[in-house]
């Protein structure tokens, strides 16, 4: 920018050849920006060179000393980001945030924090003298991460709110004093307690360097990191999280939930915090805290003061080894939220009754599809605690054990030392059981036993990874699975999604404003067109904003009839036996949604993200 401010000057008239020469002697000897150095020397005023910047570039300037900053607002951009590119949050406008810049055109600066933050970022002009002030204003000297939400009677404490997702700022429930007492209290975390806090260089240390246990023991013991994990742990609960992300980038050492199967940016941590943090985590899962190179699950068991009841929580660790650390997901596997009762999971009772149907049949196959995170272990675990009775032996094989039944046997899948799905079905064979659940069909072994176990008089229930249920067909016939045996073997096949609900609390009626050709377009008829609402969440505190809270299932329940069974003997596609199952009833899943949309459950955005025609 020096130059391009001079030539700017110049070409208005507003200095002098020999005063920018000696505004750029000035700066080259006390350091800084030209135009602090233009506005030392007397030459032009601040309001000046940002006047001159907003019309350059078209973008609105700003007076910072007549302007008050809400300090939510501020705690969305880090203090060392904005001191970095000089730069200080004014406002947000749903996924805009308007941010007053000395600079209108470092692309970086803008870029860097809209990834950070997840806002679109809108830049006004400000003088530099008044963004230094502002900045030391609003955000101090004392290098610390702030953990305090506010000061309001009570002493609710929360996550920061830096870098804070755009669309659905997550203004999400705050912890009581007694959440507090349970972990141990906070205050705030002073990184300048923490060893080299205050060392500006950091040494690159290459990959095969010695790692010091004693000192990473050290720093994952620490006071400040053991509450900072706490509080994430605690946080998660508190949103309805099921999943926190803990990732680190190179200049960005970032948090996320994910709430409802949406992941939001939740909090930005200084990069000094990474190992103490990873190693905490890993201290905690019981991990090997001096490996970094490989991949690490662990299992993370406590127990917690919330709403003044005690509650066993668990969290299942999964450590990654990325470019730049160790990203670590914890799935909290809540018992609390796990529904039993099929009636409550989102089926259409035609759906109901058939998948009902399948798994009271004494023998055969009952396969649940869909990606990770569809809701399938849960249809799972639901089917199985129907069937759980004392004269009916259930085991399972899972990778891993989510879930703790009474009265069913559980084994966990450890395939280091050679437990894998096959070899624990070949053992479930010899254990007289009636009815036997396989977490996953991943190979052409697993898929023979269950068939083999399938046709010698067990109920066998697993899932696989297919997009639809026509599509399962093909999967298990492409694994070398005979075409005769599948159709013999298999009952039902299920493929399901999750999608959010929306929010009972704030959702409002927005038929008028969804045109007819987008809801025929999705798969709606015209003649069913004004027979129903069309529903939408326009966000609560109850829902933090999103406008929708919690999911159900869509479901796509396809039952092996005689005339589906036919085809699969004789090799037909996935299309063809789709076509078949269309015409004896089965709902798609786009149908399933539609249902969805028609009883105001969920709405048409949630449906197309989910399905496809």
């Amino acid at each position: 920018m020096p130059v391009k401010l001079g030539e700017l000057l110049l070409k208005e008239n507003m200095v002098t050849p020999q005063q920018l020469q000696e505004a750029l002697n000035h700066q080259k000897m006390n350091g800084g920006k030209l135009g602090k150095a233009f506005v030392s020397l007397g030459f032009v005023q601040d309001e000046e060179i940002t006047s001159l910047l907003s019309r350059q570039y078209g973008v609105p300037s700003i007076n910072l000393d007549h302007f008050e900053v809400d300090p939510a607002i501020i705690k969305i951009i880090p203090a060392e980001t904005a001191r970095k590119y000089q730069v200080l949050p004014l406002s947000r406008s749903g996924a805009t945030l308007t941010i007053a810049m000395a600079d209108p055109t470092n692309v970086f600066a803008m870029d860097d924090i809209k990834f950070m933050t997840g806002y679109n970022v809108e830049p006004v002009v400000a003088s530099e003298g008044a963004l230094e002030e502002s900045i030391d204003r609003y955000y101090g000297s004392n290098r610390s991460l702030e953990l305090r939400r506010d000061t309001a009677p009570g002493g609710g404490y929360g996550i920061p709110q830096a870098g804070l997702s755009a669309k659905d700022a997550m203004e999400g429930p705050t912890l009581s004093v007694d959440d507090m007492a349970a972990i141990g209290g906070l205050s705030e975390i002073d990184l300048d307690a923490m060893s080299d806090a205050d060392a500006d260089v950091e040494t690159v240390k290459p990959d095969d360097e010695e790692i010091d246990l004693s000192n990473l023991a050290k720093s994952a013991d620490a006071a400040p990191v053991i509450k900072l994990t706490n509080v994430l742990l605690v946080d998660s609960l508190k949103r309805g999280a099921s999943d926190i992300h803990i990732e680190p980038y190179e200049k960005e050492f970032r948090v996320r939930f994910r709430i409802d199967g949406i992941l939001y940016n939740v909090m930005a941590l200084p990069m000094k915090l990474k190992d103490p943090l990873t190693s905490r985590v890993k201290i905690m899962a019981k991990l090997d805290i001096a490996e970094k190179r490989l991949p690490q699950d662990g299992r993370i068991k406590i127990k917690m003061k919330v709403e003044d009841r005690s509650r066993d929580l668990d969290f299942r660790v999964s450590v990654l080894p990325t470019l730049w650390g160790e990203k670590i997901v914890m799935r909290l596997l809540d018992k609390s939220k796990l529904m039993l009762d099929m009636t409550k999971l989102g089926f259409e009772p035609h759906s109901l009754e058939r998948f009902k149907n399948a798994i009271s049949k004494p023998y055969g196959i009952v396969l649940v599809t869909g990606p990770t995170g569809s809701g399938k272990t849960n249809t799972l675990y639901s089917a199985i605690a129907a069937l759980n009775k004392p004269d009916t032996n259930i085991m399972t094989a899972e990778d891993p054990v989510e879930f703790n039944l009474p009265g069913i046997n559980q084994v966990q899948i450890r395939d280091n030392i050679g437990l894998n799905f096959a070899s624990v079905l070949r053992s479930f064979l010899r254990q007289d059981p009636n009815i036997i659940l396989v977490g996953e069909i991943r190979d052409y072994e697993t898929a023979e036993i269950a068939v083999k176990a399938a046709l010698t008089g067990h109920l066998v229930l697993s899932t696989l990874h297919t997009n639809d249920a026509p599509s399962t067909v093909s999967r298990m016939v492409n694994m070398g699975i005979e075409p005769f045996l599948v159709g013999t073997a298999v009952n039902l096949i299920q493929a399901q999604r999750l999608v959010r609900r929306v929010c009972s609390k704030c959702k409002v009626d927005v038929t008028a404003e969804v045109p007819s050709k987008t809801l025929i377009d999705i798969g709606f008829t015209p003649e069913q067109l004004g027979s129903f609402q069309v529903y939408k969440g326009k966000g609560c505190a109850t829902c933090n904003g999103t406008g929708y809270k919690g999911r159900m299932g869509l479901y796509e329940v396809m039952e092996i009839t005689e005339g589906i069974r036919d085809l699969i003997m004789v090799g037909a596609t996935a299309v063809e036996i789709k076509r078949k199952a269309l015409e004896e009833g089965m709902l798609t899943l786009r149908m399933s949604g539609l249902e969805k949309i028609r009883n105001g459950v969920t709405t048409v955005e949630e449906v197309l993200r989910e399905t496809v025609l």
